[in-house]
């Protein structure tokens, strides 16, 4: 049986991890029989947004473990206790809470830093030849991860493609229901909600994605 860990950066797709893309991650797994445990930074959202209007809530503050715990029914772990050598594979949902909380992407873009915590881990788990899977936004941590010259996907969109290959990665272009596989890195990346119309439409990706994962192991 597969173990997997599954880093979580919140709850909401505005200022934490994009719920669907979450779930249907946690689920694809589960029908594969994989293990998994759901980790998340015990530190504050860079800020809470008012997910009926997308405007900031001034003056709320919000811990990113304690949300995540939401979406993993409480079997969530400080990002701190993860180590590479008790998991076969990681997988990142999307969701803003990539580019807000486990990084500063939406703030500085090519200039971006990552949570250290989450990068000791995701850089333990690349370096000891351990498969990877972000979602949606999340590859926007993959040249941190993985270095330059990493294939990775966040869709079609030109911006965020130009944004990814200024950090050093080599943008491909793939449909919402693809997954995208860099064999040599053992990456996968998948557009999610960068492209979805509909929760079918990111399912059936992040299910490609996970099955590729799991494959590479």
């Amino acid at each position: 049986m597969a173990k997997v860990a599954v880093v979580l950066s919140g709850c909401g797709v505005y200022d934490g991890s994009e719920v669907y893309e979450s779930v249907c991650t946690l689920f694809a797994l589960d029908k594969a029989n994989a293990e998994v445990q759901c980790f998340a930074p015990n530190i504050q959202q860079m800020h809470v947004i008012n997910h009926l209007t997308g405007e900031v809530m001034p003056g709320e503050t919000r811990n990113v473990l304690i949300e995540a715990g939401r979406i993993s029914r409480g079997q969530v772990k400080d990002l701190i206790e993860a180590k590479a050598e008790d998991f076969d594979a990681l997988i990142v949902p999307g969701g803003f809470g990539a580019a807000k909380n486990l990084s500063d992407f939406a703030l500085k873009g090519a200039d971006c830093s990552v949570n250290p915590d989450f990068l000791k881990f995701a850089q333990a788990m690349h370096h000891a030849g351990k498969p990877i899977g972000l979602i949606c936004i999340a590859p926007a941590l993959a040249v941190a991860i993985c270095g330059k010259g990493v294939e990775c996907t966040i869709g079609n969109d030109a911006e965020t493609a130009a944004t990814l290959v200024a950090m050093g990665a080599v943008h491909r272009v793939c449909p919402v229901e693809k997954a995208c596989i860099d064999k040599n890195r053992k990456l996968v990346t998948t557009p999610a909600y960068m492209l979805a119309d509909r929760i079918s439409e990111a399912a059936t990706g992040i299910e490609q994605c996970v099955a590729a994962v799991l494959a590479l192991i």
